[in-house]
């Protein structure tokens, strides 16, 4: 019987089968199974003609919906991992569409256009994958991580005391939390010391708390090396990884760079930073940090940012006359102008990296009071800058008609070179609301708190920005740079905004996620997503969590104390790591300690603070 000849075709290749048989004679991988063949491109039919090519189908939702809250980012059948927060929403149904295609959801299967069968979502993070499968066996996995806000902790300080103002600063990253009480008492030194002999006024200590599932644990109780009674170590408090600062602004040394004499306590609140790193579960001090320039009152590390191997310090009442970046430290004819030292590490060793000063210093103006870094991108708050510009380098550094308006410096780092890129207004500058009183970088964005904004407008780009008639409600301002020029995204005020709730006094960013404290709120609510105006507790203090997708912000949280109380001012303080919220109220008043302890309704420890973590 003749065969009919096989051909080879470039660039394609093309086979054709013996009549009356199911074999292929060629040279190559075979799938011996009619004429599916594995890496051909095309088959011939037994009387020689041209099978269609076999396709693979990709995998590929187009469409989910949930039953509540919305995606972040939108949906894109391209884009396989979101992320969504949710309040008091137990269940979620998903609704996937891939027509022609097989779907699970959380493992279960679900008809492409159905909801599926509904989630549970306990407090936390839950995490739901959505696999879709072609008709020719392709797969791709979609996850949606749910997170449900709700009360994970209630801290409190190991040896609680009335006026310690456990919470007064707070850092979080992964599952460590730091909190600092300035103004507790002991006369302890340095890591796990006694910490009931209260002969220390004001000298200060800082907690390390650590987490494991969903259990947190005292790890620290840490003190100065030289504790000194007013010192008030805690102050400020920034982490990063096992690596810890901590500011103690009215510190009396009078000497200069790393490691010097801590005993001459003659510079009366010059301030200093202690670095403290971690192995295993084991906290020493690495550091004793000065600025270059130590002068009395200058409150150096009154604020603090840490990112790997650079540590920030503001020294808020700095007096030098300097301008830039490496000016003249000496000349101090700019009383309480303020200024920021840059410090680097390499190996064990810390030292000076730049003394930055703002490009118009002007007395009075507390440049640094708050600073925030990311990488080679340092922000610093001067609160009561005076300029009357609006926006970003708007030209009128000089024009000082806007008293205590205040202003935002960001400078980038090439090399080891410091210089500055932005001088950022309020585009509603007003005299008066503090604009940087709080700062917060995470990539290409900035969130800058202005804790006594005066306009009547709620939630996020009111439109209300001249109307003052909301005396001291204060805004969160987020600035997005592109290249290196930032412009404004977003202008936020609280959902509840009202006179002297002071949002803005604390923020913390990361990624997409914005948390905004207004210490003086006055609602009595409790808990998440509660009463919003019922106003019967006075300057308990509330937090307003925001989030964005793509370029638009959106209020998600409203969050209250569990015990809220008058005049605890929650919110004084906060940070957020992954889906972590921490949140310090420093003049709490339960007699509580540590964790969870039942003890939320005994107020017999005046201003004694606490902190509440949130998951």
């Amino acid at each position: 019987m003749m065969k009919r000849k096989m051909t080879d075709l470039q660039p394609a290749r093309q086979y054709y089968r013996q009549p009356q048989s199911n074999s292929v004679t060629a040279v190559g991988k075979l799938l011996l199974s009619g004429c599916l063949l594995l890496g051909l491109v095309s088959c011939g039919s037994e009387d020689g003609a041209p099978l269609p090519p076999i396709v693979n189908t990709p995998a590929s939702l187009t469409a989910l919906t949930l039953s509540s809250g919305q995606l972040n980012p939108a949906f894109d059948p391209m884009v396989t991992s979101y992320s969504t927060m949710f309040i008091g929403t137990n269940n979620l149904l998903l609704t996937p569409i891939a027509p022609d295609q097989t779907i699970t959801v959380n493992g279960a299967a679900v008809a492409s256009g159905s909801p599926s069968a509904p989630i549970s979502l306990p407090p936390g993070t839950t995490t739901i994958p959505i696999t879709v499968t072609s008709s020719t066996g392709q797969t791709k996995t979609y996850t949606i991580e749910a997170h449900q806000l709700g009360q994970e902790a209630y801290a409190k300080a190991s040896n609680t005391n009335g006026s310690d103002q456990f919470g007064f600063s707070v850092a979080a990253e992964g599952n460590t939390l730091v909190v600092g009480a300035p103004s507790e008492d002991s006369s302890a030194t340095g890591v796990n010391g006694n910490q009931t002999n209260n002969t220390a006024g004001s000298s200060g200590a800082v907690y390390v708390f650590t987490r494991t599932g969903t259990t947190w644990t005292q790890q620290a109780y840490i003190k100065a090396s030289n504790t000194g009674a007013g010192d008030q170590f805690g102050i400020s408090v920034a982490l990063d990884g096992d690596t810890l600062a901590v500011g103690a602004y009215f510190e009396d040394s009078i000497a200069t760079g790393v490691g010097g004499n801590e005993a001459d306590n003659t510079a009366a609140d010059s301030g200093a930073v202690y670095v403290f790193t971690r192995t295993g579960t084991t906290w020493t001090q690495q550091a004793y940090i000065k600025a270059s320039n130590t002068g009395a009152g200058d409150q150096f590390g009154r604020s603090l940012a840490l990112d790997g191997n650079t540590l920030a310090v503001g020294a808020v009442a700095e007096d030098g006359n300097a301008t830039g970046v490496g000016g003249n430290e000496a000349d101090n004819s700019a009383s309480t102008s303020g200024a920021v030292y840059v410090f680097t590490r390499t190996g064990t060793t810390w030292t000076q990296q730049a003394y930055i000063k703002a490009s118009n210093t002007g007395a009075g103006d507390q440049f640094g009071i708050n600073v925030a870094i990311a990488g080679d991108t340092l922000a610093v708050g001067a609160h009561m800058e005076d300029g009357n510009g609006t926006g970003v380098n708007s030209g009128v550094e000089a024009d000082n008609s806007a008293t205590d308006s205040g202003a935002v410096y960001v400078f980038t780092r090439t090399g080891t070179t410091w210089a500055q890129q932005a001088y950022i207004k309020a585009f509603n500058t007003g005299g008066g609301d503090q604009f940087g009183r709080s700062v917060a970088v995470s990539g290409d964005t900035l969130a800058v708190g202005a804790y006594r904004e005066d306009s009547s407008g709620m939630g996020v780009n009111s439109g209300a920005e001249a109307d003052n008639s909301t005396t001291d409600s204060g805004a969160v301002y987020v600035f997005t740079r592109t290249g290196t020029t930032w412009t404004q995204q977003a202008y936020i005020k609280a959902s509840n905004a009202s006179a002297n709730y002071r949002l803005g006094f604390a923020i913390a960013l990361e990624g997409d996620t914005l948390v905004a404290g207004s210490s003086a709120e006055d609602s009595a609510s409790t808990g998440v997503g509660g009463d919003q105006n019922n106003t019967g507790a006075a300057d308990s203090g509330a937090v307003y969590v925001f989030t964005r997708n793509g370029t638009t912000w959106t209020q998600q949280a409203y969050v209250k104390a569990s015990n809220t109380g008058a005049g605890d001012q929650f919110g004084v303080s906060v940070a957020v790591s992954g889906d972590t919220l921490a949140v310090g109220a420093s003049t709490e008043d339960s007699n509580g300690t540590g964790i969870n302890s039942g003890a939320e309704a005994d107020n017999s420890a005046t201003d004694s603070g606490a902190v509440y973590i949130l998951r």
